[in-house]
């Protein structure tokens, strides 16, 4: 099973227990959403990119009414979800490309990401950082709300085990919910922080840094001057 299959299987299910699965949920994506430097009533244009099912798209419109954004994804059936939780909304596209392989939709005051761009090779992040900045408009901000890998060995195995204990202790899914979810983690190819910050700006990027992190689970975010 590749990546999209994955994720198409996924669909139904996979918003209903993302705060079931991150044990920050809150903290995590509150962090997120004060980082946008704008104000409430301002028309945005965002760029969501690993969108699923719409999450984050939803998490910003409940603090910014105005934005139009445009969500892209590898899974059609995700962004099926997605069209169905936007039906009377205007301003929200859909594209269903691949967007390590793809042209990216040009022209973002924000592009955000979360808990996606960790399926990448290395390389392809930061290659995904570069037509980022070059989509970006000028001022704008990149924020990804993203899993690490531990900067050593041990620390890896602190971070695993962290999200271990909270998934078959704490988070109440079942044993078949979480033989899905390690499914899909399996596909996860993660990359220590100082080396995702460096990528961001070694391509170009300003005012990098990390704003939240516990265990694996890191904001950071960057600006294009």
């Amino acid at each position: 099973m590749d990546i999209r299959k994955a994720f198409n299987l996924a669909a139904d299910q996979y918003d209903k227990y993302r705060r079931n699965v991150i044990p920050c949920f809150d903290d995590f994506y509150g962090c997120f959403i004060s980082l946008i430097p704008f104000k409430k009533d301002d028309d945005i244009r965002v760029l969501d990119l690993g969108a699923g099912t719409g999450l984050v798209t939803a998490i910003l419109m409940a603090a910014f009414p105005k934005i139009k954004a445009t969500l892209v994804d590898i899974s059609e059936e995700m962004l099926t979800k997605a069209k169905a939780r936007f039906a009377n909304k205007p301003g929200i596209n859909f594209e269903v490309i691949d967007y390590a392989k793809c042209q990216l939709p040009n022209d973002f005051e924000l592009v955000v990401s979360a808990m996606s761009i960790h399926h990448l090779e290395d390389s392809d992040k930061k290659l995904l950082f570069k037509k980022i900045l070059k989509v970006l408009t000028p001022g704008g901000m990149f924020i990804n709300a993203e899993i690490v890998k531990g900067a050593t060995e041990e620390t890896e195995k602190i971070y695993r085990d962290v999200w271990t204990k909270h998934l078959t202790l704490k988070s109440g899914l079942s044993k078949e919910q979480l033989d899905q979810i390690y499914q899909r983690m399996s596909y996860d190819i993660t990359a220590t922080l100082d080396a995702q910050l460096n990528w961001l700006r070694e391509v170009g990027f300003a005012e990098v840094d990390c704003f939240y992190k516990f265990y694996s689970f890191s904001v950071y975010a960057g600006t294009k001057s």
